[in-house]
C-alpha cells in the first residue's frame, strides 16, 4: 500500500508540475485566471501527441476543438505571430476581454474537463480540477461546473467534498435528471457505515490506538510482515492502527477501501470460523460499498411495477393508434395538443417537455436512454429504458427508477431493440441508434398498430424542445440522423405537414 498525492495544482501551465503539498482537493474553489487555464490546456495537449490510449485520444480531440475555438475568436494578428504562447495570449483576449469566459469557451472547457475525468489518470484529474477552478471562478453558479466538480472529487477519493459540490449543483436546479440526489444519499450513507465499521474495529482491537499515530505506510508494512511471519496477535493491531492513520490523515478513499478490503481478507483467512465481530464488519463493509455505488433503496420493488417482455409489450399495443412525439422546436409551436391527445397511445422520448396546447397532455409510454434520468419521475403507464451494455443498463434502473412512477417496465428483451432484436450490428448500422429510432424500429417490426404517426420528426432541423434542465445538452454526434431520416422516409405511407405516417 502506498499513499499517493493526487491533488497537485499547477499555475504554471503544466498540471503535473505543482508541489505535492498543495493539500487535498475540496469543494472550495481556488481562483484561477482563464489565461492560466488555457496555457495549461495547451501544454497538456502537446503531452498527448502520439498517445495510443483511447481515452486520451478523446481528450486530445476536445483539446484540439478548444484550441480551434481560440483561433476562430482571436483578433486579427500579423501572419508572423505564431506558436502556442501567442495563441494563448491572443485567445485569452478574444474570448471576452481580459480573460472573461464566453459561453462557447465555457462549453469547450467543460467538454475537456469531462474527458479528462474519463481518463482517470493523475495528470488528467489535475487538469480537470484546474478547469473546474477556472469555470467556477468565472461562473460561480455554473450547474455543469459544480456537477463536474462533484464527480471529480468523488473520483479523487474525496466523498465528503464531493457531497458538498453536488449539493451546490442541486441548489441551482429543480430537475435532477442525472440522479445526483441519489448519489448524495448513497455517499452519505456509505460514510456513516464506514465510520461505524472503523469504530467497530477499534473496539475489537483496542491496542490499535497505540499504532495510529505513526506513518500509515510504515505501520501497514510492519503489520503485513508480522502476518507473513504467522504472528496475527501482533499484526492485527498494527493493521487496524494503519487504517485509523489513513482515516486521520484523510487519505484518498480508494486507498482506504483497498487497505480495508485487504485487512478483512487477512482476518477471514486467520479465523477459520469468523466470529460475530468479523461478520458484522464484513456486513458493514459490503453495505458501505453498495451505497457508494448505487445509493440506498427505500423500495426495492419500485412500487410494485410489472416487468413486461417483448411479447407482452406487443399485446399491450396491438390494434391501437400510436403517436410518437419528437422533442423538436417544431412541436413546441405546433398548436396540435388536442390532436395528439386523441391517439390511443402517446409516446414521448427522454427529456420531453409538456405544453398542453402544443404537445398534448398525455404520455402513455416514456422511452428513454438509460444514461440520464430526465422525466423518470413522471407518471406513465409504460416506461421503456434503452441501453447497449446490460450491466450499465441494470445499474441505471437500480439508481434512477422512481417507485410508483410507472405500471410497466420493459425487461431485458426490450433493452436494445435494433441491435438485440433486429441483430443489426455495426456492419449494418454503424452509428449508435437513438432512442427514437430504436422505438420506431421496434413498432415497425412488431407491425400491430393500424396507425403509426410521427409528429414533428425533423431530426433536429428546428432545434431541440426539452425541459429546461436538458436544453443545454448538446445534440450528440454519436448518432447518424441522416440515415435514420432516410430509413423513416423509405417506409412513410404519407407525409402531411408535421405528420409522417408509417401506417
Amino acid at each position: 500500500m502506498t499513499v499517493r498525492s493526487r491533488w497537485s495544482r499547477s499555475r504554471t501551465g503544466d498540471t503535473a508540475s505543482a508541489s505535492a503539498d498543495a493539500g487535498p482537493p475540496t469543494a472550495q474553489v481556488t481562483p484561477v485566471e482563464l489565461e492560466d487555464c488555457l496555457r495549461a490546456c495547451a501544454v497538456h495537449s502537446g503531452k498527448l501527441v502520439g498517445s495510443l490510449d483511447s481515452r486520451r485520444i478523446a481528450l486530445a480531440e476536445k483539446l484540439r476543438e478548444l484550441l480551434a475555438l481560440w483561433a476562430a475568436q482571436e483578433q486579427p494578428q500579423s501572419a508572423s505571430a505564431g506558436g502556442a504562447g501567442s495563441i494563448i495570449r491572443r485567445g485569452a483576449k478574444a474570448v471576452g476581454g481580459g480573460g472573461s469566459l464566453s459561453n462557447e469557451v465555457l462549453d469547450a472547457l467543460l467538454a475537456v474537463g469531462n474527458k479528462a475525468l474519463d481518463c482517470g489518470y493523475d495528470d488528467e484529474l489535475n487538469l480537470s480540477l484546474l478547469i473546474t477552478d477556472t469555470v467556477l471562478s468565472q461562473r460561480k453558479n455554473s450547474r455543469a461546473g459544480w456537477r463536474l466538480r462533484g464527480r471529480l472529487l468523488e473520483a479523487m477519493g474525496r466523498p465528503v467534498a464531493a457531497v458538498e459540490a453536488f449539493e451546490r449543483y442541486l441548489s441551482l436546479t429543480q430537475e435532477d435528471g442525472f440522479g445526483v440526489r441519489a448519489k448524495v444519499a448513497g455517499l452519505r450513507t456509505a460514510q456513516e457505515r464506514r465510520g461505524e465499521l472503523l469504530s467497530l474495529l477499534q473496539r475489537t482491537v483496542p491496542d490499535a490506538a497505540a499504532h495510529a499515530a505513526g506513518p500509515a505506510t510504515d505501520v501497514w508494512a510492519e503489520g503485513l510482515a508480522a502476518h507473513d511471519a504467522g504472528d496475527w496477535e501482533r499484526a492485527q493491531p498494527l493493521l487496524v492502527g494503519a487504517l485509523v492513520a489513513l482515516d486521520r490523515t484523510e487519505a484518498p478513499e480508494q486507498e482506504f477501501q483497498e487497505a480495508l478490503s485487504h485487512y478483512l481478507d487477512l482476518s477471514t483467512g486467520v479465523q477459520h470460523r469468523p466470529g460475530p465481530e468479523l461478520i458484522q464488519a464484513i456486513g458493514l463493509f459490503a453495505e458501505q460499498r453498495r451505497n457508494r455505488m448505487r445509493g440506498p433503496l427505500d423500495d426495492p420493488t419500485f412500487g410494485g411495477l410489472q416487468w413486461i417482455s417483448l411479447g407482452e409489450f406487443r399485446n399491450r399495443i396491438a390494434g391501437k393508434s400510436i403517436a410518437l412525439i419528437a422533442n423538436s422546436g417544431k412541436v413546441g409551436e405546433s398548436g396540435k395538443g388536442a390532436e395528439i391527445d386523441a391517439y390511443d397511445l402517446v409516446v414521448r422520448f427522454n427529456s420531453y417537455k409538456i405544453d398542453a396546447a402544443n404537445t398534448g397532455r398525455r404520455t402513455d409510454i416514456h422511452v428513454t436512454i438509460h444514461k440520464h434520468g430526465f422525466n423518470w419521475d413522471q407518471q406513465v403507464d409504460t416506461r421503456l429504458v434503452f441501453g447497449g451494455i446490460s450491466g450499465d443498463w441494470k445499474y441505471s434502473l437500480r439508481n434512477r427508477l422512481v417507485p410508483g412512477a410507472q405500471k410497466y417496465l420493459g425487461d431485458e428483451s426490450l433493452r436494445w431493440p435494433v441491435r438485440n432484436i433486429g441483430k443489426w450490428g455495426t456492419d449494418t448500422w454503424p452509428s449508435i441508434p437513438t432512442s427514437g429510432f430504436n422505438m420506431l424500429w421496434l413498432l415497425d417490426f412488431l407491425d400491430v398498430s393500424p396507425t403509426l404517426d410521427l409528429i414533428g420528426f425533423d431530426f433536429y432541423e428546428s432545434g431541440a424542445y426539452r425541459i429546461d434542465a436538458a436544453m443545454k445538452m448538446p445534440i450528440t454526434s454519436v448518432h447518424e440522423y441522416t440515415s435514420e431520416k432516410a430509413w423513416v422516409m423509405e417506409r412513410a405511407q404519407s407525409v402531411s405537414g408535421m405528420r409522417i405516417s408509417l401506417r
